[in-house]
């Protein structure tokens, strides 16, 4: 990708990684991702918003090939997908200072062993003028590190948001528009990255009130020209609200716990309640994340091995764990073949999730006609309390 023209004097840059298909060895990436980086010039000084991850750094210095100065390299997150190349830019740039928010400067020593006497640490407001143009940098921590930070540049009202309403996301297009796309894109990245720090987001956006917001460049995906379509996104997200939904994450392993899946299904669907449901063996953990983002309960189905629940159906539920969904209620139900610790083991697992638990169906083998009439019960209660959302 060559740099592109965002405004006069403003580049998108950066690389657009079109086959990485997994992100932190964990994170699958179905649309790959992009690392952002933006080059603004000043009438006296120019800057550089975020670099690229290390692998991908010789596209970034191709684009600077005809930059000869930079006299900034604002760093707003010191995760090495947007800092990694800071060493290699300032061996091309002995000059630059590197600025970054008061709590990112240790990092960066740690983490990149970048000498501290070049580096200058930004307090929550503090300014920084390019001549012509003046950033703002905005303290915005846990999204989704403790020292992330924003920068608004005050003449253009753009946001510069790093990780903040990014989405991973290989598009050859620079603007979001209001591409559903973007929007599902956008989505994954929240759930998987963002909804931990759900609570903490809320008191980011109350502060980013206070500026006017004409675009916001985030350093994963699209530009979004239109900042209110991801804006009323994330506020939607990180409501209290969740949908008619339940989520079914499961594994059979003969069949049986299968069975009472299905059959929970059905009886949920007769009682005007939407639900998917999840094999964990073949589902992509990220379509889980997004629908966990809106549902408003979780049935965990598990089949018993030795005494505990199966290690897919483990995995998944320490994730949600992790991950902190806005989840109203939850259950548990799976088989077993001579005896199980199964329900124990996972609700020992979910003590972030402030869910009401509305029963647990564990059946000895094939499921019978009482075991399904119990499916058919929980079917009830989790319509009912639906009822009153």
């Amino acid at each position: 990708m060559k740099k592109r023209t965002m405004r006069d004097g403003i580049f998108l840059m950066g690389a657009v990684d079109w086959n990485r298909r997994l992100f932190d060895s964990l994170i699958p990436l179905p649309e790959g991702t992009s690392y952002n980086a933006y080059l603004v010039e000043g009438s006296e000084k120019t800057a550089l918003i975020d670099t690229a991850d290390p692998e991908l750094e010789y596209v970034l210095l191709e684009q600077l090939e005809d930059v000869k100065k930079i006299d900034y390299i604002i760093s707003l997150h010191t995760e090495q997908d947007h800092s990694g190349a800071i060493p290699t830019l300032l061996e091309k740039y002995p000059g630059a200072r590197v600025v970054c928010s008061t709590k990112a400067k240790e990092l960066l020593q740690d983490h990149l062993h970048i000498d501290g006497s070049v580096i200058d640490a930004m307090d929550d407001g503090q300014t920084l003028s390019l001549g012509n143009r003046t950033f703002t940098f905005i303290h915005t921590p846990w999204v989704h590190w403790p020292e992330t930070m924003c920068a608004y540049l005050q003449e253009e009202k753009i946001l510069f948001s790093c990780d903040f309403f990014g989405s991973h996301q290989a598009t050859s297009d620079m603007f979001a528009g209001e591409s559903p796309a973007v929007y599902e894109g956008a989505k994954r990245y929240y759930a998987e990255i963002m909804m931990p720090f759900r609570s903490i987001i809320r008191n980011n956006m109350k502060k980013l009130e206070g500026y006017e917001i004409g675009m916001i460049a985030p350093s994963h995906g699209p530009v979004f020209d239109k900042p209110e379509f991801i804006l009323d996104a994330y506020r939607d997200w990180i409501s209290d609200r969740v949908s008619n939904f339940v989520a079914i994450p499961y594994i059979s392993m003969h069949g049986s716990t299968e069975i009472m899946v299905n059959h929970l299904l059905d009886a949920l669907v007769e009682r005007g309640v939407k639900v998917k449901k999840y094999e964990l063996t073949v589902t992509d953990i990220g379509n889980l994340a997004i629908d966990l983002v809106d549902a408003a309960t979780i049935v965990i189905g598990t089949p018993t091995v030795h005494f505990g629940p199966h290690p897919a159906v483990y995995s998944a539920t320490h994730l949600a764990n992790a991950l902190r969904p806005k989840l109203k209620y939850a259950a548990i139900i799976g088989s077993y073949g001579w005896g199980t610790k199964a329900v124990e083991q996972i609700s020992g697992l979910i003590p972030n999730l402030k869910a009401e638990v509305l029963g647990t169906v564990m059946c000895k083998g094939k499921p019978r006609a009482k075991d399904l009439a119990e499916l058919d019960a929980l079917a009830d209660a989790i319509a009912e309390k639906h009822r009153a959302l």
